[in-house]
């Protein structure tokens, strides 16, 4: 049975770097920010974070606090047909139990950095660059609205992104390798 892990951390941690990488070892790649992104622009309407903020509360208002989880369940089960997959951006608390019930080997990693090293990468990041307080509010609502802080606590493996580029590569990769040989141990 292949392998179903998903990457949970605050914005900034690190955790598309984290899915490229395991998306290059041969792990499908699902990025539930995608359905966010598809939404604004079937409305015609910008990608900025206010956009983007709207179209997650209509999704989790129309399809309940497991909304990704749920409208990412098709691209999932379709990728297990041929290989691993790594979901990129695990949001809720409902996301996590919603896909911990359907997937009996579910696996969560978290991506954990400083809030002070992320909104430093957030401020400089080409893509959807954030101000430190418009980070900080999205911390603030990701927590309180959302409950991200439980899947985070409850994640099987934790990559600690505090350094340079290299460096959370290098631990991506040993994880990675771990995984493909059945070497890990939960809560690393």
């Amino acid at each position: 049975m292949h392998q179903v892990i998903a990457i949970v951390g605050m914005a900034g941690s690190g955790k598309s770097e984290v899915s490229r990488l395991f998306e290059e070892a041969g792990f499908h790649r699902v990025r539930f920010g995608d359905v966010t992104d598809e939404e604004v622009k079937r409305r015609g309407l910008a990608l900025n974070e206010e956009n983007e903020r709207r179209v997650r509360e209509l999704l989790r208002k129309e399809h309940g606090m497991a909304a990704y989880a749920v409208l990412n369940l098709s691209r999932i089960d379709r990728a297990l047909e041929t290989a691993g997959v790594i979901i990129d951006g695990l949001y809720s608390w409902e996301e996590y139990r919603f896909l911990g019930e359907r997937y009996p080997a579910f696996k969560v990693l978290a991506v954990y950095a400083s809030p002070a090293t992320r909104y430093r990468r957030l401020a400089s990041r080409a893509v959807r660059p954030l101000a430190a307080d418009e980070a900080r509010q999205r911390d603030i609502t990701e927590i309180e609205n959302l409950k991200k802080g439980g899947p985070i606590a409850m994640a099987d493996f934790t990559i600690i992104n505090e350094s340079s580029l290299g460096d959370l590569q290098t631990q991506t990769r040993q994880l990675i390798a771990r995984l493909k040989d059945g070497t890990t141990n939960e809560h690393e």
